[in-house]
């Protein structure tokens, strides 16, 4: 698979972590409905990163990419619950929260300069 830099690699890379971590709370039939709140924001990020490379315009990139942050950010919240709820596996919630706020840090920084730049 082609990707384009790091954010595409690492969006990409940090939906299959949360598909995988949320077929482990389904199967435990643990907060099930957290699970699909997460695996839909925590896929959600990577799918508005891969639509932004074809945004139409540099605001179209801009709003795309902010889509993706704000998703990021939901998967924080997220996360932070499992973490906090006493779940078996927080290492692994862990893991995951350390990932998206590296996606975080990156989709900001992408979102500002783009502003600056346009």
């Amino acid at each position: 698979m082609s990707r384009k830099g790091p954010i595409e690699g690492k969006s990409f890379d940090f939906a299959l972590k949360v598909i995988t971590f949320c077929e482990y709370l389904n199967s435990e039939k643990k907060a099930f409905v957290i699970s699909k709140q997460l695996l839909r924001s925590g896929t959600s990020i990577g799918a508005n990163v891969r639509e932004a490379q074809f945004a139409e315009s540099k605001k179209d990139f801009i709003h795309k990419m902010h889509i993706s942050l704000k998703e990021a950010h939901e998967t924080l919240y997220w996360l932070q619950l499992i973490a906090q709820s006493g779940c078996k596996r927080k290492n692994n919630a862990q893991e995951l929260l350390e990932d998206v706020n590296e996606l975080i840090s990156l989709l900001v920084t992408i979102v500002k300069t783009s502003k600056k730049n346009s």
